[in-house]
């Protein structure tokens, strides 16, 4: 079996109405701005509270991700916030700095305060895309720390610090950091990641060779032969496992993150059975969610990066079909889940990029 079928659900019946995502995604901005809590930020979601001092502040799934992605459906003409989004940055900073939401009892990696998605990176790019250019040192400090950390990711680790540098055209620190990742690339083009206690080898965007290679610029022969290599294919349909060798079917696991993030240079045939493992399984159910990290809307962009690879209106009308389901899933959980990667705005940003017919996946593909 290429994905677990337990866990997804009937794509809705619903057609896609441009307007109808258009009113769903301001309602997703609407709803946010009056959960904001000053100081306490946003309530944090059980499940990504988790352990966690709250209120939560970082790019995954705290304020941080949550100001970056109503700026950016703000700049896009989708929702107007009725916050002041470069105050909300700066309280979101000074709180990661009074106490890091960093997951309690696990051993994290010795450069954690570096990390683009969990650490100090993530708050301190976004108060510096809302008007804070003073800190760009700080960021600047921040990359060159990562260089050495263990986790070799884009979560954790140099290849998300080198999105960053090059995002604020910090060309020297980005060498800096291609050439620190580059020597820790293995002789059969993998890489080792030394995350939470266990090193582990990975493929995924978040944790392994997919993510590392995007940071990088894009695939190289060894990339291309190793995803091809480790594909599962069966009846037409391909997979990536895990790196305990179990197969998912999300964003940041399986066919879905390397449809999204490996389509400028695996072969397209190949690229073509992941996706269409992604519609056969049909969406996430309600246990992931509509979320961008293991949920429909991050499924849904390996139908945009087909669309962007084949031209075809096909992969379009599945990702536009998709999105409303997960915006119909947002509905049926109820709003209230304020983060970028496993909550409500992620959807919206999925939504408007169904719209424009646009397969720029958030912050992999572009930091500011």
């Amino acid at each position: 079996m290429l994905y677990p079928p337990e866990l997804f659900e009937p794509l809705t019946d619903a057609a896609w109405d441009e307007a109808r995502a258009r009113d769903g995604i301001a309602a997703i901005v609407a709803d946010t701005d009056a959960a904001y809590g000053g100081d306490a930020l946003w309530p944090a979601d059980e499940w990504d509270g988790w352990e966690t001092p709250t209120p939560l502040k970082s790019l995954y799934a705290g304020a941080a991700g949550v100001v970056w992605a109503l700026e950016l459906l703000r700049r896009r003409g989708y929702a107007e916030s009725r916050l002041d989004l470069a105050d909300v940055a700066a309280r979101t900073l000074e709180a990661w700095r009074a106490e890091p939401d960093f997951i309690r009892g696990w051993e994290l990696p010795s450069r954690k305060e570096a990390s683009l998605f969990v650490g100090e990176t993530g708050p301190l790019l976004v108060a510096w895309m809302l008007g804070r250019r003073e800190l760009r040192d700080d960021l600047l400090a921040r990359i060159r720390e990562n260089a050495d950390s263990e986790a070799v990711e884009v979560m954790w680790g140099v290849a998300g610090t080198m999105l960053v540098a090059r995002a604020i055209d910090e060309h020297d620190a980005w060498e800096e950091s291609a050439a620190a990742l580059r020597a820790k690339r293995g002789s059969d083009g993998m890489w080792t990641n030394r995350l939470f206690g266990a090193d582990r080898r990975s493929l995924s965007p978040p944790h392994g060779l997919v993510g590392n290679m995007l940071a990088l610029g894009g695939g190289d022969e060894l990339a291309t032969a190793i995803l091809a290599r480790e594909a599962v294919v069966e009846n037409g349909f391909a997979n990536w496992p895990a790196s305990d060798g179990s197969l998912s079917l999300q964003w940041c696991n399986g066919a879905p993150g390397v449809v999204i993030h490996a389509s400028g240079y695996l072969d397209e045939e190949l690229l073509r059975m992941g996706a269409e493992l992604v519609w056969h399984a049909g969406p996430p159910g309600m246990e992931k969610g509509p979320c961008i990290c293991h949920g429909s809307a991050g499924n849904g962009y390996a139908f945009l990066r087909m669309f962007e690879r084949t031209g075809d209106e096909l992969w379009l009308d599945r990702a536009r079909r998709f999105a409303v389901h997960a915006l119909e899933q947002v509905g049926r959980r109820g709003r209230g889940r304020y983060s970028l990667f496993t909550g409500d705005l992620g959807v919206a940003l999925y939504a408007a990029d169904c719209v424009d017919a646009r397969a720029a996946y958030p912050i992999l593909d572009y930091v500011v």
